[in-house]
């Protein structure tokens, strides 16, 4: 089967085309920044933007689709689990 798609950009609403398992770090940048984070284990998250700013997403529950763009998970202020990164 040939792919229909195939020759057009994917945008930033396209559907996922990858992902990642994200293993929380203080120090590794994605070699892929996310177009989303799946939380899959309730807890807070910290994160660092494209542009470098951070944030601790409080209280994000389990099985949440966060539509973000990172370059980091970082592992001091983030108590949620089974995260993975899509693009």
């Amino acid at each position: 089967m040939s792919e229909k798609f195939l020759g057009l950009s994917a945008g930033l609403d396209s559907p996922y085309e990858g992902g990642f398992a994200i293993t929380k770090s203080d120090a590794t940048v994605f070699a892929q920044p996310t177009r989303g984070v799946w939380v899959g284990g309730a807890g807070d998250l910290a994160v660092t933007y494209l542009d470098g700013t951070t944030d601790i997403l409080q209280s994000v529950p389990a099985g949440t689709m966060l539509r973000i763009r990172v370059k980091q998970v970082l592992s001091t202020g983030t108590t949620a689990t089974k995260i993975s990164g899509l693009y």
